[in-house]
């Protein structure tokens, strides 16, 4: 019992490096802005586009490689890479550097979240996955609020820089600690069903396709992904330029809500899920549906208000939101795939969510800015703007969640049911 929850402990505090180290560039997206001379379709470019784009080339093989070796050693060595990597951000001296930092910030991110998916999985049964994964997600929050009040704090004090070489180096630390004190578990050893050999990728595609709960759960989180963290990338540079507050101040807005709504958010949605009537998935897709939906209306009034007291209260409704989908999903996913398909499902499922906040919302709001400003260039209005046409679409993520509800019991007995034959089809 004692291993078990050291390990979701441990994974919890990778993926809060792994969020801190990506959204880091969100609170000082307006410092990098004026010191680079960048538009906002620029910035939002050099900060996300590259990022999100080499995740997702290198995300599947790296997934696929998880599925088939050794997911501990995998997690170790991409921990390093990152956290390496966010260091050299706050080397950078030139577009250039930062650009190539960041591409390597975002080929190490690849070997985080599916092989920790996939090694928690192994250490809890499939009605508790949901919950555990709640847990895990518990590293989202602390991340964000490393990103936002931390990463603020320092780089008023020290400028940019300084904040991407204060969260760098101790993942490197971290990266040790795992490769001492965490072993590699059993594949499959939690379920009904025995392990087998790695299916091909073709299949485990084929599998995915198939099941249409895991499409729409997948739709739905990157959604989730596009309507809330698109959001965020831009609000501290919503906050300077609407509010008039430095890098800190605006980092300090958000920072506390990320930890205390974040987490109250996350272990909330973790203890419901680890309720017995909360036992039937389509219980918790509902949950979500309903979470979603009645928080896109704070979202859209935040962007809307000119009042600072009135933002803060509406972010304060908004912001948690961003959270307490994000174990669910991944614990969802987990049951819709075969043992040896749970880190290729996390992988597809983060490949979606990837190029939802990090390509299309960044590139897009940034680009609607410059649009909206004209030949005056991009000021708080424009801003103000673009991320209005956004905050709606957190209705889209809540259709997903009701699809997937239709067959999710279905498809997690068609998962419990998979078994892998000699010529690579399921049965």
């Amino acid at each position: 019992m004692a291993e078990r929850w050291y390990v979701v402990i441990i994974m919890c505090l990778v993926y809060a490096v792994s969020i801190a180290d990506r959204y880091v560039v969100s609170t000082l997206l307006e410092p990098i802005r004026l010191d680079l001379k960048l538009t906002d379709g620029g910035v939002g470019f050099l900060t996300g586009v590259p990022l999100g784009l080499f995740y997702v080339s290198f995300g599947i093989p790296m997934s696929w490689l998880a599925d088939r070796r050794n997911r501990r050693n995998i997690l170790v060595a991409s921990l390093i890479v990152w956290s390496g990597f966010t260091a050299l951000c706050g080397l950078s001296r030139n577009y250039w550097q930062f650009l190539a930092a960041r591409i390597g910030v975002g080929i190490g991110e690849t070997g985080g979240t599916p092989p920790a998916n996939s090694i928690i999985a192994d250490y809890f049964p499939a009605d508790r996955r949901p919950m555990a994964l709640g847990v895990f997600a518990l590293g989202a929050p602390i991340g964000a609020w490393l990103g936002a009040n931390v990463a603020g704090a320092v780089a008023h004090a020290y400028g940019w820089r300084a904040a991407f070489l204060a969260l760098g180096i101790p993942g490197v630390i971290m990266g040790t600690i795992i490769y001492l004190t965490i072993r590699e578990p059993k594949r499959g050893r939690m379920d009904a069903v025995a392990d087998t050999g790695a299916p091909p990728l073709l299949e485990s595609l084929r599998f995915l396709w198939r099941q249409k709960a895991a499409f729409h759960v997948v739709m739905a989180s990157g959604v989730c992904a596009l309507w809330g963290w698109g959001l965020i990338w831009f609000t501290p540079a919503f906050l300077m330029r609407s509010y008039q507050l430095d890098v800190g101040e605006a980092g300090a807005v958000t920072g506390n809500i990320h930890l205390v709504g974040g987490i109250i958010a996350t272990a909330g949605t973790a203890w419901i899920l680890s309720r017995p009537a909360m036992a039937d998935p389509r219980r918790v897709v509902w949950l979500l549906a309903a979470g979603v939906g009645l928080t896109t209306i704070p979202s859209f009034i935040a962007y809307w208000t000119h009042s600072l007291w009135t933002a803060k209260l509406m972010f304060w409704l908004f912001i948690p939101a961003i959270y307490f989908y994000i174990g669910p999903c991944m614990g969802l996913m987990q049951n819709l795939a075969p043992p040896r398909m749970r880190a290729m499902f996390t992988a597809w499922s983060l490949v979606v969510g990837n190029v939802f906040n990090l390509i299309i919302a960044p590139q897009g709001v940034g680009l609607l800015s410059d649009w909206f400003a004209g030949s005056g260039g991009a000021d708080a209005a424009s801003l103000r703007m673009a991320l209005l046409v956004l905050a709606p679409t957190g209705f889209w993520a809540v259709y997903h969640f009701y699809m997937a509800s239709r067959s999710i019991i279905a498809d997690q007995k068609r998962a419990i049911g998979y078994v892998t034959i000699q010529d690579g089809t399921a049965a």
